[in-house]
């Protein structure tokens, strides 16, 4: 894991991929707790022998914002920056390329694409992207945005 300790640092990085994190198993019991928590409760994610009978991946699907959420847990794995302060500023050009199955493993890779000076902290830019194990397309691709105070 690679620990970023400063701004100089932390703009040295632009460029460079990150990662890949340890690969997490998204299992039904962490989809079933996301569908209980936001409602979301489509039997494409949730009723595991309708989609073993009716949906094409043969099983039930995470849902793309449960896979988004677990960049939560697998940054901190590849690299952590430490500042006074980390805001989450936002998400750019997000995509859902693939479907994750439920037992499935992905991993996070991240590239830091710009530093910017915002007067009283630095916005950052990096493109993250999840993969499956065992499939050609990722899952997500995404452009988060933090900002980080020295």
């Amino acid at each position: 894991m690679k620990t970023i300790t400063g701004l100089d640092e932390l703009k040295a990085m632009i460029g460079q991929t990150i990662g890949p994190s340890d690969w997490l198993t998204v299992t039904q019991e962490m989809i079933d707790g996301f569908a209980r928590v936001t409602g979301d409760n489509q039997w494409i994610h949730v009723d595991v022998e309708r989609a073993r009978k009716e949906s094409p991946a043969g099983t039930t699907i995470a849902h793309g914002f449960l896979v988004l959420s677990l960049i939560g847990s697998l940054q901190p794995g590849i690299y952590t920056v430490k500042s006074r302060q980390t805001l989450n500023y936002g998400i750019e050009k997000l995509r859902f390329l693939n479907m994750v199955r439920s037992g499935a493993r992905i991993r996070l890779s991240e590239q830091i694409q710009s530093v910017e000076d915002t007067g009283k902290g630095h916005r950052t830019t990096s493109r993250v992207t999840i993969e499956v194990e065992g499939e050609e397309r990722p899952a997500v691709v995404a452009d988060l945005v933090f900002l980080y105070f020295f």
